[in-house]
């Protein structure tokens, strides 16, 4: 459709707006109706926005509506329906259409309506026009709130969103391209019309009014959209010095390109020849084979030979959408220069009188969620730039201290990471999120330069906020965490380098800033969060209460006559009623049980028909014992019989949920729950250095090196500056092993102008000495380089590459390797169950396999490595509860005779699980005694916990403490099962305060543990409970003492069952409720008691014992007398300041192994690559730890992406 050819309609209704004669514009008699009808063609135009386009293309706005505007501002009907008129033609192109449309169709209607946007934005760079839009904005704002009718209101917001929509406008392209920096561009004319006409001066007062706060929003809009293109640095340093300072930089970028034309031009005039040769000559490349069998014939000059590939003259491939690089955002512009001056006096003027007010009110409107969707987006923008620019302009904290502080960091991580999710839900919009996240860091980063400015400032005052906002920040996890999961998940088809560019940077200030907040302190406490995974068991359907007997005597006064009018044949009878099943594997006896339920259904559901019906048929099927009646039964036995079965108590069986579809991919795993353990830990930076050594940090420092020749000076620092954290201070050179890594190397060193990047070329000459020196005793150092290496491939690099088969050096147990013997005695028991029906043959191959200790996946995985079987699917799992095995009689008796001899046991259900012949689950032995009436609840099978008394007997003391069984690791593994699944019915609760343990206590089971290796956490309890004592008398008071275990070794002590068990015959205390973390030294402890405790776990070994043991690490009560800083969390009035859960509720089995004397020198089993070099804060010995033991600054989120 030509869209110059008007609707008949539409060209009548224009015409009948008037004519513009000169510069005087005439309007009709019927303009106002015209004008209105122009509204009403608007609301009812199709998706193409036909009515849009053709009043576009006529020039409606410039030639009819805009010269009303400003002609006829007296006639205030007049004015609203145009500005209403003008507000709908202006609107953004994005509103119109919902989003960039994707057919070609649809995307040139968008394209027209957006042209048609950019001819009225330069319609609107009038001075005449905002003239009138600012006197009849002031004209408004004079009127007090009593005087302001709704219309006014109105057409304030109206007259602000023509406004917005205008500076929303995006440039034309073509324009762009066209001109140059510091040229008056469309937007630059329409800023300094707003200017001229005093309208910024408006925007100002609105923000700071007290009575205009309902327009915060609207006018924070307004101001993002009017510095777009602007760059705060440029506008703060505008007109501080000279006009050569001022263009210094342009200067040095024109310099640097000036010397690499300069070199380029020599290394061309070395290459060639003094004397030119018309003949270029024909030259074959020995060892470089064509398309056939021979050499390449190469027919140009010796001097393009380096230029030389085998893509030259081949068409570049072409890249599919999905996979291009994403576009980057609005290139910056630099404006006029009275542009220029004008906002920066703007900014000047927003924060010394409205910024710290207006973010507020934005603030409050978007947490109570009174904004439009995605407006914090413009919040962000403010933070940023205002920020940045008091910054660069006489930093001064005060003008933006609403933005300044923990709630701001906050506030601004939660919608970084709300983004950061949502691009990795939402895929199709992952592009606009990664915008907003964008948005995000720039704001988060310019946080975090503020706080860096702080620390420098002469006020004593500004460097303790500082010092108390980054005690905050750096004390809670998700702040620590924030970049590596940013480095982990960077999409650079998603993300554009401008992102890449900004993390960086934010990465490099973030760890710089903590490199030097834990330079000055020894012990470092932070936040760490576990997530604890818990089988989740399922709930059992809901019962429904049985009627009472009231209920069914009401019940069966009212089935009575609709019964007496079934027996006597009134109402017919169901004949598809059917109460035995011949093909059911369900025995005869179960369904005549299952026949009388579901009589008593139907009457207790209504349905009288059918329950006669039902028992009728039973009784032809079940004759003998006459339990449905005589054969000969009348009315009155069946009426008898039927209430009968109304209102007998008959066992009822839990609704069977439906089964889900069985899947198929992988095998079933039952449902788990998460829950997040909070707990303090001592931090240490290299220690958290170590988790940015991966493959996708590296990967994204490698892509934006790239572009280092346009990266800034700054950026190039900052990414150089991470590489060689990671290569030097962690002695991980071989992670920069990579062959893309060396590709840029060698590009850099070749270029004419790398003396402009000596970082960059320092660190590559570094690394390249690093990889020549390792590949002279490593050959495979060359093939390493096709691959982005892990810390464990680093570690394998340097050490050898059958190191972590042993175990060392990785940060979890790695899977043992199978070995030839292993895998033949696999292979035959593969293939002796293979055919054995009716059992799984995975189960059977792991009870017959003679190494101990291997898994069902690990099995499968073997299996599928060795070629007998395809993939892991050949062996599903069983789903639990799809085999349904029924008990014999001799079963059934059985279990009666075992409950009847353990029924006075501790553990009624434990002694019968373990006695029982048939292998069945807790929860089938539970309702099959149920079932059986031996017990009337639940809570009969619970294991009896015996608490101890005030005054126990000597004989006693052992058993009155809450059942915690000592036993061997095989037991555990034994009933591990068994206790995960009974986890919340085994709760202990915390001991009694006042129990006093006799003398000896505790002294056979220390003598245990001292045998399994925890003599030092021993020696480190003994020495504690003296101290304590001595405490107790010299001050006379007691209270009780936290043990705070602050080495890994007595940490690992704490959290092991058998060490838990000897505190509580010690008389320790546990936690006794979530807001405790430690076990804690009674109060009711007397120092006599406390040195009788402690001499009982005294070491008393045979002669011969080593008398040269280090010496015990002291009490935490006699280290550094100092408190921590208030900022991470300590209260001198409050024990615990961090909630966290008590060592004693139920928690997964951790299995100990000890290390032997012969893996002395060797690394423990924690450790992913040879660490740097130790600080005060690391451990002070290495002796040899048990293997698989977390180090304690290591999170479990590492542990599980590790895993991943």
């Amino acid at each position: 459709m030509d869209w110059y050819m008007m609707n008949c309609e539409l060209l009548a209704t224009c015409s009948a707006l008037g004519y513009l004669e000169g510069d005087v514009y005439h309007r009709e008699p019927d303009c106002l109706e015209s004008v209105k009808d122009l509204i009403r063609y608007l609301r009812h135009e199709d998706e193409t926005r036909d009515v849009r386009q053709q009043l576009g293309a006529a020039q409606i706005l410039q030639n009819d509506l805009l010269p009303i505007l400003v002609q006829y501002p007296q006639d205030k009907v007049l004015f609203d329906a145009v500005i209403r008129l003008m507000v709908n033609l202006t609107q953004p192109a994005l509103l119109c259409f919902g989003k960039v449309p994707t057919d070609a169709t649809s995307r040139h209607h968008f394209l027209q309506v957006l042209s048609y946007l950019q001819a009225y934005k330069e319609a609107f760079a009038s001075e005449k026009v905002f003239v009138v839009l600012s006197e009849k904005l002031y004209n408004l704002l004079q009127l007090d709130w009593e005087q302001r009718q709704e219309e006014d209101t109105l057409l304030i917001e109206r007259i602000l969103l023509l406004v917005r929509n205008i500076l929303h406008v995006p440039p034309d392209p073509a324009e762009e391209q066209q001109g140059v920096d510091g040229d008056a561009s469309v937007h630059d004319r329409v800023l300094w019309a707003l200017h001229i006409s005093g309208m910024d001066d408006l925007l100002k007062f609105l923000a700071s009014a007290q009575v205009e706060q309902q327009w915060a929003l609207h006018v924070l809009e307004i101001i993002s959209l009017m510095f777009r293109d602007q760059s705060p640095e440029e506008l703060a340093a505008l007109g501080q010095g000279t006009a050569g300072a001022e263009h210094g930089e342009d200067t040095r970028e024109l310099e640097t390109l000036r010397q690499r034309e300069l070199a380029e031009k020599r290394a061309r005039a070395l290459q060639r020849p003094s004397r030119h040769s018309r003949f270029g000559g024909s030259y074959i490349l020995q060892g470089l084979k064509s398309i056939g069998d021979r050499d390449v014939v190469f027919h140009k000059g010796l001097h393009n030979l380096k230029s030389y590939t085998h893509d030259l003259g081949k068409e570049p491939r072409r890249v599919p959408r999905h996979r291009q690089v994403a576009p980057e955002s609005e290139p910056s512009r630099r404006s006029a220069r009275n542009v220029r001056l004008f906002l920066r006096h703007f900014c000047q003027d927003f924060l010394e009188g409205c910024y710290n007010r207006l973010m507020l009110l934005v603030k409050d409107q978007l947490v109570r969620e009174k904004a439009q969707e995605h407006d914090e987006t413009y919040y962000l923008w403010a933070t940023a730039f205002f920020m940045a620019f008091n910054r660069r302009h006489g930093f001064r904290p005060e003008l933006v201290s609403e933005t300044v502080g923990v709630r701001a960091f906050h506030f601004i991580e939660q919608n970084l990471t709300t983004y950061y999710e949502m691009a990795l839900i939402d895929k199709k919009e992952a592009t606009t999120w990664a915008r907003r996240m964008h948005l995000a860091l720039k704001a988060y980063q310019e946080l975090l330069r503020t706080v860096q400015e702080m620390d420098q400032s002469p006020e004593q005052a500004v460097r303790d906020s500082s010092q108390v906002i980054k005690s905050n920040i750096f004390y809670l996890m998700e702040y620590r965490e924030l970049f590596l999961a940013l480095f982990r998940k960077f999409d650079e088809t998603k993300q554009p380098r401008s992102f890449l560019r900004d993390l960086v940077e934010t990465a490099h200030l973030f760890l710089r800033m903590l490199e030097r907040f834990c330079r000055g302190r020894a012990n470092l406490v932070v936040q760490s969060k576990r997530v604890r995974r818990k089988k989740k068991k399922p709930r059992a359907p809901a019962v429904p209460a049985p009627p009472s007997a009231t209920e069914l005597e009401q019940l069966w006064e009212g089935l009575a006559p609709q019964l007496q009018a079934c027996l006597e044949g009134e109402v017919p009878l169901p004949e598809d009623v059917v109460p035995f099943d011949a093909a059911s594997e369900t025995p005869v006896e179960e369904q005549r049980a299952e026949a009388l339920l579901r009589i008593q259904e139907c009457l207790r559901d209504s349905r009288v028909p059918q329950a006669l019906r039902l028992l009728r048929s039973a009784r032809e099927v079940w004759p003998e014992g006459d339990v449905f009646g005589a054969a000969d039964a009348g009315r009155p036995e069946e009426t008898q019989l039927l209430r009968e079965i109304l209102v007998a108590p008959l066992p009822r069986h839990a609704p069977v949920e439906p089964e889900e579809p069985e899947e198929e991919e992988e095998e079933d795993e039952e449902e788990e729950e998460q829950t997040v353990q909070v707990s303090e830990k001592e931090f240490n930076f290299l220690d958290y250095l170590k988790r940015f050594a991966c493959a996708p940090v590296v990967r994204a420092l490698v892509l934006l090196l790239r572009g280092y020749a346009r990266n800034s000076p700054r950026t190039n620092h900052c990414a150089a500056r991470l590489l060689h954290r990671l290569a030097r201070d962690l002695h991980m050179e071989p992670l920069l092993f990579q062959l893309s890594l060396f590709a840029l190397f060698h590009r850099l060193l070749s270029d004419p102008a790398a003396a402009a990047h000596q970082e960059l070329v320092a660190l590559a000459k570094f690394i390249l000495g690093k990889f020549f020196a390792l590949a002279a005793t490593n050959k495979k150092a060359f093939v390493e380089l096709l691959f982005w290496k892990s810390p464990a491939a680093v570690f394998e690099m340097t050490k050898g590459y059958s190191s972590l088969q042993e175990g060392e050096g990785t940060t979890r147990s790695r899977v043992p390797s199978w070995t030839p013997q292993e895998e033949q005695e696999l292979r035959e028991l593969y293939w002796k169950y293979k055919e054995v029906e009716g059992g799984d043959i995975i189960t059977a191959i792991l009870a017959h396999l003679p190494t101990p200790g291997r898994t069902r996946r690990q099995v499968v995985k073997q299996l599928v490595r060795m070629g007998l079987a395809s993939s892991a699917k050949d062996f599903p799992r069983e789903r639990k509860g799809t085999r349904i095995v029924l008990w014999t009689q001799e079963q059934e008796e059985e279990l009666t005779r075992l409950f009847e001899e353990f029924q006075g046991s501790d553990d009624v259900l434990g002694n019968i699980m373990k006695h029982l012949t048939a292998r069945r689950s807790r929860a089938r032995v539970v309702e099959k005694l149920l079932g059986l009436g031996l017990v009337a609840e639940r809570k009969e099978l619970y294991k009896k916990r015996r608490r101890k008394s005030h005054g126990p007997d000597p004989g006693q003391v052992t058993t009155g403490v809450p059942a915690m069984p000592a036993q061997d690791s095989s037991g555990e593994d034994e009933d591990s099962e068994e206790e995960e699944e009974d986890e919340d019915e085994a709760e202990e609760g915390p001991m009694e305060e006042h129990w006093v343990p006799e003398e000896g206590a505790g002294q056979d089971m220390a003598q245990r543990l001292h045998q399994e290796g925890l003599a030092g956490p021993l020696r480190w309890l003994e020495n504690c409970l003296r101290r304590v004592a001595g405490d107790r008398e010299e001050d006379g008071v007691s209270h009780p003492v936290p043990l705070v275990p602050l080495t890994e070794e007595n940490e690992d002590a704490m959290e092991d069952r058998r060490f838990q068990t000897l505190l509580r015959q010690l008389g320790l205390r546990p936690p006794a409720s979530e807001q405790e973390s430690f076990w804690r030294i009674p109060a009711a402890l007397t120092p006599q008691q406390l040195r009788r405790v402690a001499a009982s776990i005294a070491h008393h070994g045979p002669p011969g014992s080593p008398p040269d043991l280090p010496e015990p690490p002291r009490c935490p009560q006699d280290l550094a007398p100092e408190p921590l800083p208030a900022g991470l969390g300590s209260d001198s009035e409050s024990e615990e300041p961090v909630p966290v859960p008590s060592p004693v509720q139920p928690r997964t089995k951790r299995r100990r192994e000890l290390a032997s004397e012969d893996e002395d020198g060797g690394s423990s089993g924690t450790e992913p690559a040879p660490t740097a070099p130790c600080s005060e804060e690391d451990e002070e010995d290495e002796d040899p730890q048990p293997r698989g033991r977390r180090k304690r600054i290591r999170c479990l989120e590492e542990e599980e992406e590790e895993e991943s």
